[in-house]
């Protein structure tokens, strides 16, 4: 619990800081020189965590897989589960990162002490909520752009449409809004309530679910309760991305708390688990085909000046000592 109260504690602080700083005249801190730096923050560690993954070496094929592996011509392969072509691993990749594939074979542990027994059985809650907060997030994300974008591209003001479609209250009630804190309030309450998840859960686990549970209620408390300037804010933040900003007056101090959050995030998001949005395209163990029955896997990055060495190589080096030491050797002295 000691990692929930300081994850709680650390997102009130940061809230507090915002507000409390935009409302004593640091609009401009967090207005301007804030956002500026996480995002170089967030881009220069993105950037250098995947070139850091895709400059490792890969010694071994280790592809995971979850079925029948390509053998002979009468037994059934799980293409999709068990690739052994390229094309049969894109595939994979494009469940995998579109559909959590593998969530969707999330089991849970059934205790039934009646029988005396546990046994394991399908959950599919986790698959299913992980799929919504994430497709949220994805169209909020792209919701957002019309703050940055003059004029508003079709794509936006499409997403906008369909996502307000319900035509609830003034302003519009977005479907992505409730079903988005739906679904972070799950995986928290999955942390809270499991007592297994709970166990191995740490601040770093519950820092980003709290930040980003507090940017979706500050977003919601900005558009439905306070119903903040949102001519000013745009002007804000196309002078953010055209390099001239500028602080426009009667700008509500939740929205530089919602502002300052976001900020934190960007900053926070190289260095966090939040990095499986780039690190699930370079993990060999699903961007590799499970071929290794046909082809040797010999790792791109081998120095061609070093030889192989054998076991019998080794011992032929090391045997006197291996004998002095009492370790079994092949071949005696």
């Amino acid at each position: 619990m000691a990692g929930l109260v300081t994850a709680l504690l650390a997102v009130v602080a940061l809230a507090a800081v915002a507000a409390l700083g935009a409302g004593a005249g640091m609009a401009q801190v967090f207005g301007i020189y804030i956002p500026y730096v996480a995002v170089a923050i967030f881009v220069t560690g993105f950037i250098k965590k995947v070139l850091g993954w895709a400059s490792t070496p890969v010694p071994f094929a280790i592809p995971t897989t979850g079925g029948q592996q390509y053998s002979l011509p009468w037994v059934k392969q799980a293409k999709f589960d068990n690739p052994s072509t390229p094309g049969q691993t894109f595939i994979r990749m494009a469940l995998e990162v579109l559909c959590f594939r593998s969530l969707f074979r999330n089991t849970k542990v059934d205790n039934r002490p009646g029988e005396g027994t546990v046994g394991y059985g399908s959950d599919k809650s986790l698959w299913l909520f992980a799929l919504i907060f994430h497709y949220c997030f994805l169209i909020v994300f792209i919701r957002h752009f019309r703050f940055f974008l003059e004029p508003v591209p079709f794509l936006v003001t499409g997403v906008e449409f369909v996502d307000s479609i319900l035509q609830i209250s003034v302003p519009t009630l977005y479907l992505t809004d409730v079903f988005f804190v739906v679904g972070v309030t799950f995986l928290l309450a999955r942390r809270l309530f499991d007592s297994k998840v709970a166990y191995i859960s740490l601040a770093s686990d519950f820092f980003p679910l709290f930040l980003i549970l507090a940017i979706a209620l500050s977003g919601i408390y900005m558009r439905y309760f306070a119903k903040v300037d949102v001519i000013a804010i745009k002007q804000l933040a196309i002078g953010l991305v055209s390099f001239k900003p500028v602080i426009p007056p009667n700008v509500d101090w939740s929205f530089y708390m919602h502002f300052f959050l976001v900020c934190v995030l960007w900053a926070y998001f190289p260095f966090s688990k939040l990095m499986h949005l780039g690190g699930v395209f370079l993990s060999p163990t699903r961007n590799l085909p499970n071929n290794t029955r046909m082809v040797r896997h010999i790792n791109p990055w081998n120095d061609p000046s070093i030889k192989p060495h054998s076991y019998a190589d080794y011992e032929d080096d090391f045997r006197e000592k291996m004998i002095e030491a009492g370790l079994p050797v092949d071949k005696e002295a």
